[in-house]
């Protein structure tokens, strides 16, 4: 086991990462920007190195800086948190050739899974089930026109490496097909440095489940039930539960053994999550896989009691699976509130400033009821204008559908929160 890992993130999943690396008596060392030089991360870390300016491409997203700072205090492995570097190919591949491990999935299932057209053809030779399309690279919107055509309408234009909503339309005709494409293309080529757009079936009033898979370097892969993030705000998940009230036992099990079969077919050595969108028949469609920690991941930690950083580090250090598919049991159920420092008069738009009330409720379980807040901000701190405006994740727990929802409304309504930066409370009705 390591004795000392580096946590190439920020934020509350520095901090998530920084509390199962103490409990497992392993040291650990933040990275932080001037913006970040008295964030909560910094101070809950045995060490801290600073790495640069505060905007994410000259500090956070720069390989050779969180290498040199490896190398500076010993630390053997690096995890990569969720976003940044998580996704990187390169990033596995640097810190390998600097004799670094790398906690998160091999380079080439990173690879196999990062770009959302050639995933999409691995997931159809797995057999996963496909949602109807045409994966090809579109050469212009005629072709596009005709290819909606052949699939029919809805269909949903989509950025081969995009995420976050970025470089995605929905067309109900040939006329939207076509303008769709062309905006899609650019917004494509702007984000992401790759203008490649593919065209699918839209399922009409989807549902969005993904399934969480954890496997490790000896071959096992299992899979620890599902999540449900239908519940979004312009293509970004804002509440999330665990398990989805669409499914059954054998729809479950279908989804789960189809996700397993794909991170077998990639060689997949981490956590890591296969996204699903479903009819309300319970029918289901491969969307694309996540090579890394989903922001998520608290709700199926509370029903199956699994530490999945602690998995992840473990599988990472070389040992095998603690747990076999027969192992994996739901236990109630675990809603998840995503909490943003924004301004509701700006539209929600992220605000930055210094944040003077910060009173999230007291964690702790009472009466069958868990309330968990992973956060990474604390009252007298700033909220800054580089980063994302997430501050928190709130997490409830309970035997019952109804009774976790009851739950996360309380604790909402007893998160206080004030700066020139504002909180949502959005919670499921």
């Amino acid at each position: 086991m390591f004795d000392k890992i580096l946590i190439a993130n920020r934020g509350e999943i520095a901090c998530r990462v920084i509390k199962t690396a103490r409990r497992m008596g392993i040291k650990t060392v933040a990275v932080y920007s001037d913006a970040d030089k008295d964030a909560l991360h910094v101070e809950m870390a045995d060490e801290a190195v600073h790495i640069g300016p505060a905007a994410a491409a000259q500090s956070y997203l720069i390989i050779e800086k969180i290498v040199e700072a490896c190398k500076a205090t010993g630390a053997q492995a690096v995890h990569p948190g969720y976003g940044f570097l998580s996704e990187r190919e390169a990033f596995p591949k640097a810190l390998a050739e600097a004799g670094i491990v790398f906690i998160g999935p091999n380079p080439g299932a990173i690879a196999a899974m990062g770009d959302k057209i050639e995933s999409k053809k691995a997931a159809a030779a797995a057999k996963v089930s496909t949602v109807p399309g045409y994966l090809g690279v579109i050469e212009g919107p005629e072709q596009a026109v005709q290819i909606a055509n052949e699939i029919g309408y809805p269909v949903m234009i989509k950025a081969s490496a995009g995420g976050g909503g970025k470089g995605m339309r929905i067309a109900y005709s040939a006329d939207e097909v076509a303008e769709g494409f062309a905006r899609a293309k650019s917004e494509a080529a702007s984000s992401f440095g790759d203008d490649r757009v593919f065209i699918e079936k839209f399922i009409t009033d989807p549902r969005h489940i993904e399934i969480q898979v954890l496997g490790d370097k000896h071959g096992n892969v299992i899979y620890l039930g599902e999540r449900e993030c239908s519940i979004q705000r312009r293509n970004q998940k804002v509440i999330e539960e665990a398990p989805s009230p669409l499914l059954d036992e054998e729809t479950r099990r279908r989804m789960g053994e189809q996700a397993v079969a794909l991170a077998k077919a990639v060689g997949y050595d981490s956590a890591g999550t296969v996204e699903f969108v479903a009819g309300q028949d319970k029918s289901f469609y491969f969307l694309e896989m996540n090579t890394r920690l989903q922001v998520e991941h608290p709700v199926t930690e509370m029903i199956t009691g699994v530490d999945l950083v602690e998995e992840m580090i473990r599988v990472a250090a070389g040992e095998k699976l603690r747990l076999a598919q027969s192992d994996v049991k739901l236990n109630g159920w675990s809603v998840e509130s995503r909490i943003y420092a924004e301004d509701p008069v700006r539209n929600f738009l992220p605000s930055t400033g210094r944040l003077i009330t910060y009173r999230p409720p007291e964690e702790g379980e009472q009466d069958g009821v868990t309330v968990r807040n992973d956060t990474g901000v604390y009252e007298g701190g700033e909220i800054s204008i580089y980063y994302d405006p997430m501050i928190a994740k709130l997490v409830t727990h309970a035997p019952t559908r109804a009774q976790a929802i009851e739950a996360q409304a309380t604790a909402l309504d007893a998160f206080a929160s004030t700066a020139s930066a504002t909180t949502s409370r959005s919670y499921p009705r």
